[in-house]
């Protein structure tokens, strides 16, 4: 009996240990900053810092954006680099931004006609913004041109953590549920939240952190498989890519997603 309680250990430990995606250490450099919202395919860096400046680092150059008039910068979306958005939800507006960080667009949704109280920004295809409307408990593909709703979904029936996209999806994940959408609004998947708090986006992968672990949940698949790190303090982590990025200790660490 003992034998076979031992089989069925080692072979239930070997299924999940093939099922672990390695991550390769490549990198780290030093990295003062608050907040790192991206790294792009070309090494370009997109942070803020103690007084709420965004910054654009790339291998020459450094610029700034600054608007200390809307305060704390809650979220911002590096996907597209020639429409940056800016989100400060203290003030329910976003700041669209080109890629010498000059102000495109001012979007206020205090006051435009339909008042949105919105929690979470995330970028879609074209002038498009995804947001979650707090009062209605809904996800809106806003157009911020023409100050038109695209799409709205069904009341969602747990609280937000997190909003990501890009042009062809948006996941939101709730306390009970991680929902996938396609860009135009129709639910893909919805796969159930066991204890996950965050994610990071970038076009073949999703990672998700629950507690101090990070797991991966590939392109086209609804198997959310484990990363196998290191006892490393997870702080924020970014993917670009197969790319993970990791920030602790004022050090960005870069390793590269390996399926076993």
């Amino acid at each position: 009996m003992k034998s076979l309680f031992y089989l069925i250990f080692c072979f239930s430990f070997f299924a999940f240990a093939q099922d672990e995606i390695q991550l390769q250490f490549e990198a780290s450099i030093d990295l003062k900053a608050k907040d790192v919202f991206g790294v792009d395919t070309f090494g370009t860096l997109y942070y803020s810092d103690d007084n709420q400046s965004f910054y654009k680092k790339s291998a020459d150059t450094t610029i700034s954006y600054a608007n200390f008039q809307l305060g704390k910068i809650t979220s911002a979306n590096t996907f597209n680099p020639l429409k940056i958005n800016l989100f400060y939800q203290d003030f329910n507006t976003v700041i669209i931004l080109d890629n010498r960080l000059a102000e495109i667009t001012k979007v206020d949704f205090n006051t435009i006609q339909d008042y949105k109280n919105v929690s979470f920004v995330s970028t879609g295809y074209d002038n498009t913004l995804w947001l979650f409307n707090q009062d209605l408990q809904q996800l809106e593909l806003y157009d911020y041109l023409n100050n038109k709703t695209r799409v709205k979904t069904v009341p969602i029936q747990s609280q937000v953590l997190d909003l990501k996209s890009d042009y062809n999806y948006c996941y939101l994940l709730t306390e009970k549920h991680l929902y996938i959408y396609s860009y135009f609004g129709s639910l893909i998947h919805k796969i159930e939240n066991k204890g996950y708090t965050e994610m990071a986006f970038s076009k073949a992968n999703l990672v998700l952190k629950k507690e101090n672990a990070l797991f991966l949940l590939p392109k086209n698949s609804i198997t959310i498989k484990p990363l196998k790190t290191s006892d490393l303090l997870i702080n924020q982590f970014l993917v670009t890519n197969e790319t993970l990025y990791i920030y602790n200790d004022e050090k960005l660490r870069r390793y590269q997603l390996k399926s076993q």
